[in-house]
């Protein structure tokens, strides 16, 4: 196969190829701009843009609103088709899409880039409707330009596959099979398998939401990654990663590079984390499946109200660590977590600062259950380590709260 940079071949222009077409009509309305975002009931808010606050402390149980993360277009799961226009692929064609619009694509191609390089103000919505691309050294979709770009899955069977190394564009090292500058939301009602053989699965350089879908993601490096925040309310996401499953950093905005869930399945097998947020990692929902980790969950405060979580680690399960601020905390209001760890030197909870946990039912199978090197409290929630229910963390190590088999776990009933 010919190695294929982006500006190598034509690139199929929207005035000159695309024509729109009348291709029916769905039940869900989208309009050229997001629509106001959904209510949800809260004791607090959040400014609109800005990110929940993860804030812990030993009785906190309030749940941060998260009414302007997610608009309505976002939570749809189909597009307006009556305006829509429809394209079919062709190999060894790149096509740029320059203008705002809701986009239908189908075909199976090889060394094909679909290309968005709107206006700042401009939204895009793609929807894939049968469409297999396989590339050598570029993404299947490379977003250089708009306000927001959502990729939208009928109810059909999708694949996107990059099987070699990635090609710079100019200053842009592009390294995922859906690579995005801009805000991404991925939703719909069909499925998505990305393979990335020699990078990331899902790469935005802002914020990268899922609302729906069904995504298989095999990747070399991190399967999804974003500069300013990871947010999932629904889908089922099944990921096979030989670095992060997720991750989110951000190096210039502390309050940034995080991660938010409040639905969906995941099913993650992670040879690094399997879910890391540099700022914080906020869950409020959804049942996640961590089968394989070296750490399972990861950040600089983790806060966790709701939820199923299953996860095996090899490391540390639970793991906050400074990485933006001092402000290191695992705080546990609700959900239902079960942690077992793999032998030796690891924590199934392990936080380099406080550790809270005020609610839920946890489940620790581990040496070492709880490490704390600050505060480390039990205030609520039924907890059970090794078998044996507990009702304190014991302090120990020089004021830290270390919890497992004769690891001083505390007193049991």
């Amino acid at each position: 196969m010919k190695n294929k940079k982006l500006r190598s071949l034509s690139v199929i222009t929207l005035a000159a190829l695309l024509s729109v077409a009348a291709v029916g009509c769905s039940n869900s309305q989208v309009g050229s701009e997001d629509a106001a975002a959904t209510t949800k009931p809260a004791t607090s808010t959040v400014t609109a843009g800005s990110a929940p606050t993860a804030v812990s402390t030993a009785t906190s149980t309030t749940k941060v609103s998260t009414s302007e993360l997610f608009s309505d277009r976002d939570l749809k799961q189909s597009a307006d088709l009556a305006t829509a226009t429809t394209m079919k692929l062709v190999s060894n064609q790149d096509v740029t899409l320059n203008k705002e619009g809701i986009y239908v694509l189908s075909g199976e191609v090889d060394n094909v880039t679909v290309v968005i390089d709107a206006a700042d103000d401009a939204k895009v919505q793609i929807v894939l409707d049968g469409v297999s691309i396989t590339n050598e050294d570029s993404p299947a979709i490379y977003v250089k330009g708009a306000d927001k770009v959502f990729v939208t899955t009928t109810g059909s069977k999708n694949h996107m596959e990059v099987s070699g190394s990635y090609v710079a564009d100019g200053e842009t090292n592009l390294d995922a099979v859906i690579f995005s500058k801009a805000d991404m939301t991925l939703n719909g009602t069909g499925t998505l398998d990305i393979v990335s053989k020699s990078g990331n699965g899902i790469s935005s350089k802002d914020d990268l939401k899922i609302t729906g879908g069904v995504y298989t993601i095999q990747s070399s490096a991190d399967a999804i990654e974003a500069n300013d925040a990871i947010l999932i309310n629904d889908g089922t996401i099944t990921i096979n990663s030989a670095k992060d499953g997720l991750h989110s950093e951000n190096d210039e905005d502390a309050s940034k590079g995080y991660i938010y869930i409040e639905g969906g399945t995941l099913k993650i097998n992670a040879a690094d984390d399997a879910i890391r947020g540099n700022s914080f990692v906020q869950i409020d929902g959804g049942i996640i499946n961590i089968e394989s980790s070296e750490e399972g969950i990861e950040a600089n405060s983790i806060k966790i109200n709701d939820g199923q979580i299953t996860l095996y680690a090899k490391n540390d399960g639970i793991n906050a660590s400074s990485k933006v601020n001092s402000d290191v905390v695992i705080e546990v209001n609700g959900g239902t977590i079960h942690v077992k760890m793999a032998s030796g030197d690891t924590d199934a909870f392990d936080s380099n600062g406080n550790l809270y946990i005020n609610g839920g039912t946890i489940d620790v199978e581990a040496v070492s259950a709880f490490d704390a090197d600050g505060t480390a409290q039990l205030n609520g929630g039924n907890v059970t380590v090794n078998g044996e229910k507990i009702t304190q963390i014991t302090q120990s190590r020089g004021g830290g709260g270390r919890g497992g088999a004769g690891g001083g776990m505390g007193t049991r009933k």
